[in-house]
């Protein structure tokens, strides 16, 4: 296993770091899960294309030593969808965050599912939105806090997992900041599966979604993930152990035809 130096000079470019995220935030974890996901996978880096939107976690790309392109908010998806057309032999993956994919990038999320395209889709999900100071997202919980609600939300929060395999992703899973090796091994298998696979990362936001939800420090946050989230094989077997609790691990698995392989069919068929 390649320790922190060898993974920094031979993935990132570091000339862009350090990098702009607050101390304590879960999204230097994640993306350390991704990095190392793909080099246990072996890929050439120049077979790989990271793209993302706006926010927080889509400030990834510009650290990472990849093709990348850093698109408009919401947006990821869509060019992501046109680099695949263009060189379906690239391994696309989009990095996005809860608010820049499900809030106005949601449509893109469900039509890509749909048409299982094969993009791996990593959701760095912190609940806020923290870029823009600290706004409630898609999936801020019930009754908590954000500088856009003040009085607490009152918006129902999606479950990005289910969100994603009901319009059509192939491969779903879900870990957390506190579950690295486990998020790794999920990026793994999402990046290999031929289709659209949708990976949630749940991160840590302690400056804005942890302060004003008064949830303590980043490792209190952590251990909060330590001590309430069930994995999906155990609580198959004993179901009263994920209850209240936030089910990791690999929730869906169904390959289907890959939307490019079954476009490019159709154009063979009616160029002969």
């Amino acid at each position: 296993m390649m320790n922190c130096n060898d993974i920094t000079n031979k993935y990132f470019r570091e000339n862009k770091l350090p990098h702009i995220w607050c101390p304590g935030c879960g999204h230097g974890i994640i993306l350390n899960a991704l990095v190392r996901a793909i080099d246990n996978l072996g890929l050439n880096k120049d077979d790989v294309c990271v793209v993302s939107g706006i926010g927080c976690s889509s400030r990834a790309p510009g650290y990472l030593d990849f093709n990348t392109l850093h698109t408009a908010h919401g947006r990821a998806l869509a060019f992501a969808t046109g680099v695949k057309h263009a060189n379906p032999n690239l391994h696309v993956i989009v990095v996005t965050g809860d608010g820049d994919c499900s809030a106005i990038g949601g449509n893109h999320l469900i039509h890509a599912a749909r048409r299982n395209i094969d993009i791996t889709t990593i959701c760095f999900n912190n609940n806020i939105y923290g870029m823009t100071g600290g706004q409630y997202s898609p999936t801020t919980p019930t009754g908590d806090f954000a500088t856009t609600a003040p009085f607490g939300n009152i918006d129902r929060a999606f479950d990005l997992c289910s969100l994603a395999q009901g319009a059509g992703a192939t491969y779903v899973g879900r870990a957390t900041a506190y579950h690295a090796n486990q998020l790794t091994t999920l990026i793994e298998k999402g990046i290999q599966n031929k289709g659209f696979s949708f990976i949630e990362g749940i991160s840590v936001c302690p400056t804005y979604y942890g302060r004003k939800n008064k949830k303590g420090d980043a490792p209190k946050m952590l251990a909060y993930l330590k001590d309430n989230c069930a994995d999906k094989k155990v609580v198959e077997k004993k179901p009263e152990l994920g209850e209240n609790k936030i089910i990791i691990g690999e929730l869906y698995n169904n390959p289907l035809p890959e939307y490019t392989e079954s476009y490019k069919k159709i154009v063979e068929k009616f160029q002969h």
